[in-house]
């Protein structure tokens, strides 16, 4: 499977859980009881899906190697396997986090090189 997960967070949630050094998830994952994460190809749609026009979001990039065995690839929306981590997630395995910025259209702002 792929080497990142990406997920996306308010950046109030995401800031307060970076001060602590670690994430545990958004008030769905918890209930569900894993965090929800997206493989690359995935995220324009969980944007679209779950997000759209919400503003002071941000995009993480995780290692999903560092995370271990706590990672697995499951099906979910469509039936198509996204990575849900079962644990929280250590900031050592955020490589990047970029804010999303929402147009006038409702979509988010995705840098170029992102699918």
């Amino acid at each position: 499977m792929e080497q990142f997960g990406y997920k996306i967070e308010r950046r109030a949630d995401w800031d307060h859980a970076k001060a602590t050094g670690v994430y545990s998830g958004s008030a769905l994952d918890q209930t569900d009881g894993f965090i929800h994460l997206s493989a690359r190809h995935q995220v324009r749609t969980t944007l679209e899906t779950w997000f759209r026009g919400q503003a002071d979001l941000v995009l993480a990039t995780i290692d999903l190697g560092a995370l271990g065995d706590k990672v697995l690839w499951e099906a979910s929306r469509d039936g198509a396997l996204f990575p849900h981590c079962y644990g929280s997630i250590p900031f050592e395995a955020v490589i990047e986090c970029i804010d999303l910025s929402v147009l006038a259209s409702g979509h988010h702002d995705m840098p170029t090189d992102f699918p």
